[in-house]
C-alpha cells in the first residue's frame, strides 16, 4: 500500500556522494538529525505535559476532581505505555523523519481541541461527566501519538552516530526531556496564570508546530538515503570490506531463525533478562518522576502555600538542572567510565531519593525547595539517560534499538499511568472534604512515602544487572 510504504526505511538515494565530500556532509547531516530530534522531542513534552500545570484551576472551577484527573493523565500514560512498545518495534523499519513528525502533528491537534472544547464547555453546558469522558478519550490520543516522539529521534542517533559517541550524544539528547518540562511549566504555567487555563491548550499546540516544521527540515532518515555510505563505515567503525562480511553473517544467522534479520534481533531482545530488569527498574523511576511532574505544583499550592506561579517557577526549576545531569551524564559515562554506566546511575538514584526527601519533608522555604528541585533534576537527567533507554540499548544490536527503546518506555509510561491513579485515589481517600465532597484540607503524608518508595527502588534494582556485558554485535 502507499500509504504504509510512505512510513518505511528510506531507499539509498540514486546518487551517491563523492568520496571527498562524505564526511563533510555526514558530520553537518548527523548534526542537523541530533538537533531538530532533540529540540522537537522537547516540544512533543510542552504537547504532553501542559495538562500537568492546569489541573488545580480544573479542580478550583468545579470541573473535575482530582481522581478524574489522575485517570486523564492515566489514560495518557497507558496508551503511550501500549504503543511505545508497538511503535518502538516498528521505527526500527521506519522512516523516522515522517514517522515523527505524524505524532507531533496528532499531538499538537488534540490540544488545540482541548483548548477549543474549553471554552466551550461553560457556554454549551457540558456536563462534568461529559467532559471528563472527552477530555480523557483526546488525552489517550495524545498518548498514542506520543509514543511515537522518543523512538524516532533515539533511533535517529543511532542511525548517524558510531557507538563510541553513543553516550555523549544520547545525554545530550536527554536534555530535551528537560527542556520541554521547563516549557511546560514556565510558558504553560505563565499562560495559564495570566489567560486562563484553556490557553495553556493553545500555547502546547503552538510549540507542537514549530517542532513539525524542525522535523520536516532538518531530520534525516538514514545515512544511505543520503548518498552517504552505511553508518558502520561512513563512521569508521567498519571498512567496506568487514561491512560487507557483516552483512552477510546477520543475513545467515536471521535465515537460520526464519525470519529477517531486523526481526530476528528483535526477538533476542525481548528474551534478554538485562532489558527487563531496566526496564522495571525504569518503571519505579518514572513513578516518582511523574509524581513531580503530574502532581508536584498541587503538592506545593496545598501543602506549602505557594501559588500557582510561584509552584510552576520551582517545579519547572528542576528540567533547567535536568538538562546538566543528561548532559554530563552521556559524556562523562563514555570519557570517564567508558561507556559503563552503572556506577553513575547507582550515585544519581540515591541523589534523587535525597531530594525527594527534602521536597517532600524539608519544609516550606523557597530556598530549601529550590535546591530539591535542582537536585532532583540533576538526578533524573541522568536516571531518564541511562535507565530510561540508553543502559537497555547498550546490552543490544543497533538494527533492534527501538525494540529495547519499546519495552522499557511501556514499563515506564505503565508505572506512570498506575502513580497517577494510585496518587489521585489516596488524596481523595485521606485527604478532609466538606459536605459536598470538595477536598478542603489535601494530605500528601501516604502518597509522600509511595513517592519515595518508588524512587529508592528504582536504583537498586539495576544492581542485578553489574554482571552483563554491553553488546559487541551491532
Amino acid at each position: 500500500m502507499a500509504f504504509l510504504d510512505f512510513y518505511k526505511t528510506s531507499q539509498p538515494a540514486a546518487t551517491a556522494v563523492p568520496v571527498e565530500k562524505q564526511q563533510a556532509t555526514y558530520k553537518k547531516l548527523r548534526f542537523q538529525t541530533f538537533l531538530a530530534g532533540t529540540l522537537a522531542y522537547g516540544l512533543f513534552y510542552v504537547c504532553r505535559l501542559s495538562f500537568s500545570v492546569m489541573k488545580q484551576p480544573l479542580i478550583d472551577a468545579g470541573l473535575l476532581t482530582a481522581v478524574q484527573l489522575g485517570i486523564i493523565g492515566a489514560c495518557l500514560q497507558w496508551t503511550y505505555a501500549a504503543f511505545k512498545l508497538i511503535n518502538g518495534f516498528l521505527v526500527d523499519r521506519s522512516n523516522i523523519k515522517y514517522f515523527m513528525a505524524t505524532g507531533l502533528a496528532v499531538s499538537a491537534f488534540m490540544n488545540f481541541g482541548m483548548g477549543i472544547l474549553g471554552i466551550g464547555a461553560a457556554k454549551l453546558g457540558i456536563s462534568n461527566a461529559l467532559l471528563f469522558v472527552l477530555f480523557a478519550t483526546m488525552w489517550a490520543i495524545n498518548g498514542c501519538s506520543q509514543s511515537l516522539g522518543a523512538p524516532c529521534a533515539i533511533v535517529g542517533l543511532t542511525r548517524w552516530y558510531p557507538l563510541a559517541q553513543r553516550g555523549t550524544y544520547y545525554g545530550f539528547f536527554s536534555a530535551s526531556h528537560n527542556i520541554g518540562e521547563g516549557l511546560s511549566f514556565v510558558f504553560v504555567g505563565s499562560l495559564v496564570a495570566a489567560l486562563g487555563w484553556k490557553w495553556g491548550f493553545f500555547g502546547a499546540a503552538l510549540a507542537g508546530v514549530l517542532g513539525i516544521v524542525l522535523i520536516l527540515l532538518f531530520l534525516h532518515d538514514t545515512t544511505e538515503s543520503k548518498g552517504l555510505p552505511p553508518i558502520q563505515v561512513v563512521s569508521g567503525e567498519m571498512t567496506e570490506e568487514e561491512y560487507a562480511a557483516h552483512a552477510e553473517e546477520l543475513k545467515k544467522n536471521s535465515q537460520k531463525t526464519k525470519g529477517d534479520e531486523t526481526s530476528s534481533l528483535q526477538r533476542a531482545v525481548i528474551r534478554n533478562p538485562g532489558v527487563w530488569i531496566l526496564a522495571i527498574a525504569s518503571a519505579f523511576m518514572y513513578m516518582s518522576r511523574y509524581a513531580i511532574i503530574d502532581w508536584g505544583i498541587i503538592f506545593l499550592q496545598k501543602v506549602k502555600g505557594y501559588d500557582l506561579a510561584t509552584a510552576s517557577t520551582v517545579v519547572g526549576f528542576n528540567a533547567f538542572f535536568g538538562i546538566a545531569g543528561t548532559c554530563l551524564a552521556g559524556w562523562l559515562s563514555d570519557a570517564v567510565f567508558k561507556s559503563d554506566r552503572k556506577l553513575p546511575a547507582f550515585t544519581a538514584g540515591i541523589i534523587e531519593a535525597v531530594a525527594l526527601v527534602l521536597f517532600l519533608f524539608g519544609g516550606n522555604s523557597l530556598f530549601i525547595n529550590y535546591l530539591a528541585m535542582g537536585l532532583f533534576g540533576i538526578a533524573i537527567g541522568v536516571l531518564i539517560a541511562f535507565l530510561g533507554g540508553l543502559m537497555a540499548i547498550d546490552l543490544v544490536p543497533r538494527k533492534a534499538t527501538g525494540a529495547a527503546l519499546g519495552i522499557v518506555g511501556m514499563a515506564s509510561y505503565a508505572a506512570a499511568g498506575i502513580q497517577n491513579i494510585i496518587t489521585g485515589v489516596l488524596l481523595d481517600g485521606m485527604s478532609i472534604k466538606d459536605a459536598a465532597g470538595n477536598i478542603v484540607e489535601y494530605n500528601f503524608s501516604y502518597v509522600s512515602w509511595f513517592w519515595l518508595g518508588s524512587a529508592v527502588i528504582a536504583f537498586l534494582l539495576p544492581i542485578l544487572n553489574w554482571g552483563r556485558k554491553q553488546a559487541q554485535i551491532d
